[in-house]
């Protein structure tokens, strides 16, 4: 029973010959037009690739110490308060930023005894007042600190502490999420999963070695930003989700996101006067040199950070319309854009606001801060400490939204163009005329004007009733 289209036994849609014919079809009309968008952006890549070089560039590392001065780590004994002797300042050396202020005399102190990691006498580290009122240290915590007892007439009772606080150590509970992460990851998404976290280290490597130092150099922020962009995308999606027509169809979506995100941003950076001066980091990064231009990093910084729900977007929706287009071949065009625009709308929907609240929580303490100012909303929203984070995410759901119909309407022109005439006939024929009254009936097996009558919702309807009543007979 069956021409082999329908497999009794089977639980999803098994794609016929002629739809596995029309999807090698798909994909070399894709590759014609993504092949010179590879090598062009390959060709960027080796024209703009960083010379590595740190020439012209001045900054003192907080990571390095003063001749005697080393950085420790330990594990919290106990912990003690105790009277400040007299008012102390904090050291720091070459630039570490100790946040400390004068202790007066009489007030009480925060001190960890602590065993250093390397062995000897557990030391008495001094803990930095704001730390010690936000978080507080207990015993257990693994702690950095500046051991300042090698220099001379650090401890030689002049006030100042012979060990510092620095930082907490979080390789452990880091490396665990991590793992769990992975494993998570794995164990649901199996071989996909696996090859996407293998794709985002390979983005990763792109940033670090190309798109970083190339700001550093002072390359041109708005074509690394899209030339590194391009790279990584083509990367992750090709190897988490394979090379099929749904893929490179999702990439020329994702392409053209990217696209509308960089004028957007490149023109918000502008317009909006974007300095990037107003965090410590950006204070730090504008002096160390000529080159580093922060407008250039923030612009570059709009457009890397929609990647993520870009490919989201793009690789789902491109999905949707092959499956759709898969249980209803004979679809027209039109109606198959629609029933999938329908889904992309729901997407549009969520992640708008999930982008939303996404850069919300990161700039929380910030959103706090502008909130106990009492000031006006949109003196807040416009301020220098807010306009950052408003202009990304309008930038990016910009980007965001019109990828969502472009990325639809290349899938649906591609598996029109390339797509079986016959296969909806076959499966029809393939069936048993449904008596469901809530179902209706194809009137004309191969008709294309009977399909194009249906909702892709309807359609998909008869093919899961039929395909559910075949297996009741065969059992």
């Amino acid at each position: 029973m069956g021409h082999g289209h329908s497999h009794g036994h089977t639980e999803h849609f098994e794609p016929s010959p002629q739809a596995l014919a029309a999807r090698k079809r798909a994909n070399w009309l894709l590759v014609a037009v993504l092949a010179p968008i590879a090598v062009l952006t390959i060709v960027a890549m080796l024209v703009m690739w960083p010379s590595g070089s740190k020439e012209g560039i001045t900054f003192a590392s907080p990571y390095t110490a003063a001749p005697g001065v080393t950085f420790d780590t330990g594990k919290i004994q106990a912990v003690t308060q105790e009277s400040c002797t007299q008012g102390t300042q904090a050291p720091g050396t070459n630039g570490t930023n100790q946040s400390s202020g004068t202790q007066p005399q009489g007030s009480q102190c925060t001190f960890a005894s602590t065993q250093p990691d390397n062995g000897g006498s557990p030391v008495k580290v001094v803990i930095n007042p704001d730390v010690a009122k936000s978080h507080g240290v207990k015993v257990g915590d693994s702690i950095r600190y500046l051991n300042l007892s090698g220099v001379q007439g650090a401890a030689a009772g002049n006030g100042s502490p012979s060990y510092v606080f620095l930082d907490f150590v979080r390789t452990v509970p880091m490396a665990l999420l991590a793992i769990l992460y992975a494993v998570v990851v794995i164990a649901v998404a199996r071989w996909r999963g696996f090859r996407a976290l293998l794709g985002l280290a390979g983005a990763y490597v792109v940033m670090v070695s190309f798109m970083l130092p190339g700001l550093v150099e002072g390359k041109p922020p708005l074509l690394v930003a899209l030339v590194g962009s391009t790279a990584i995308m083509m990367g992750v999606l090709y190897f988490a989700h394979g090379f099929s027509a749904k893929t490179s169809t999702a990439l020329l979506g994702t392409i053209f996101g990217l696209g509308i995100t960089a004028l957007l941003a490149a023109w918000a950076t502008d317009a909006a006067n974007l300095t990037g001066i107003g965090s410590s980091e950006g204070a730090t990064l504008v002096n160390m040199s000529d080159k580093i231009s922060l407008s250039g990093i923030i612009l570059c910084g709009l457009i890397i950070s929609g990647l993520g729900v870009l490919n989201d977007v793009t690789i789902t929706q491109s999905a949707a319309v092959w499956e759709l287009y898969e249980l209803a071949p004979e679809t027209g065009a039109r109606k198959l854009f629609t029933s999938a625009m329908r889904i992309g709308r729901d997407h549009i929907a969520s992640t708008v606001y999930t982008i939303a609240f996404a850069y919300a929580g990161a700039a929380l303490p910030i959103l706090i801060i502008v909130m106990l100012y009492d000031r006006p909303l949109v003196d807040a929203l416009t301020s220098a400490e807010l306009s950052e984070e408003v202009i990304r995410t309008l930038v990016g759901s910009i980007g965001l939204v019109l990828a969502i119909p472009v990325t639809t309407l290349i899938a649906v022109l591609v598996v029109k163009a390339t797509g079986p005439r016959r296969l909806a006939a076959a499966v029809a024929a393939d069936s048993a005329p449904p008596d469901d009254g809530d179902v209706r009936e194809l009137e004309t097996a191969g008709s294309v004007d009977a399909f194009e009558s249906f909702d892709t919702g309807e359609l998909a309807a008869v093919v899961m009733t039929r395909r559910a009543r075949r297996e009741a007979e065969r059992r």
